[in-house]
């Protein structure tokens, strides 16, 4: 059995696997939640024998959860910087620590489940954007505020823009709510084909389109290309990577 932890921006998600991907259990909190109620579920579950974490936060949190692992299960967390290569994939980055850990991860996963050439979408609090192919080669990527933060970003900077509501998605707004809406997610998705669109040629063919993260249900009806949601890509990825450092396919 094995711990594994995706710290994101947003939540914490969590998984125990028992090994060739299968999870007894999993979840998520987010990061102003009590972590208390995270170790109440966690206490009720089977010790692991080790434990696997990918982060893209602040020091602080990553100390914060290694230290309730420490004290419920008496394991370390052995977290994972992003390489310049495994597990067949080839990070692009000349400085491969300056890629998030979480993007690699997602190739891992791709890769590991032979997705072939593709395009990687996170959208969540940022949007990432990676090219890998089929022979492990990452491309490069881009990153951009995600739908919701563009939104913030948008009222926090202009004294006008104060929608009444939430807004709803259309194609052409006349009010300020569903405009702000409409068009940020609209931005992220023009984003998106645009990527790739301009991948295609280096690939020699349109590309599969994955999307991940927690608003990627809400951007993919508004894709004008044939794309599948993943659902935690990162876990998965981390997964591959914590067996490929036991050197067995038995899980302890």
């Amino acid at each position: 059995m094995r711990l594994l932890l995706d710290l994101g921006n947003t939540r914490l998600k969590w998984a125990f696997e028992e090994g060739h991907g299968r999870w007894q259990a999993q979840g998520a909190a987010a990061w102003n939640e009590d972590m208390a109620l995270l170790a109440s579920t966690w206490r009720a579950l089977p010790a692991p024998a080790a434990a696997f974490g990918a982060s893209v936060v602040d020091a602080e949190r990553e100390q914060a959860v290694a230290a309730q692992v420490r004290a419920l299960f008496g394991r370390e967390v052995a977290w994972l910087r992003t390489p310049a290569s495994a597990c067949g994939v080839r990070n692009a980055y000349p400085e491969p620590g300056r890629l998030g850990v979480d993007r690699f991860l997602a190739m891992v996963a791709a890769r590991a489940a032979g997705v072939g050439d593709c395009v990687l979408v996170g959208v969540g609090t940022a949007l990432t954007l990676d090219a890998l192919e089929a022979d492990g080669r990452h491309l490069g990527g881009l990153i951009a505020p995600g739908p919701r933060l563009m939104q913030q970003a948008l009222l926090g900077a202009t004294a006008q823009v104060r929608p009444r509501n939430d807004g709803v998605l259309v194609d052409a707004a006349d009010n300020t709510s569903d405009a702000v809406v409409s068009g940020c997610w609209q931005a992220a998705a023009a984003l998106v084909e645009r990527f790739v669109a301009r991948m295609a040629p280096r690939f020699g063919g349109a590309p599969a389109l994955r999307l991940d993260g927690g608003d990627a249900a809400g951007l993919l009806p508004l894709l004008g290309l044939p794309a599948t949601v993943v659902e935690h890509g990162v876990l998965h990825g981390l997964a591959v990577w914590a067996q490929a450092q036991s050197g067995s396919s038995a899980t302890p």
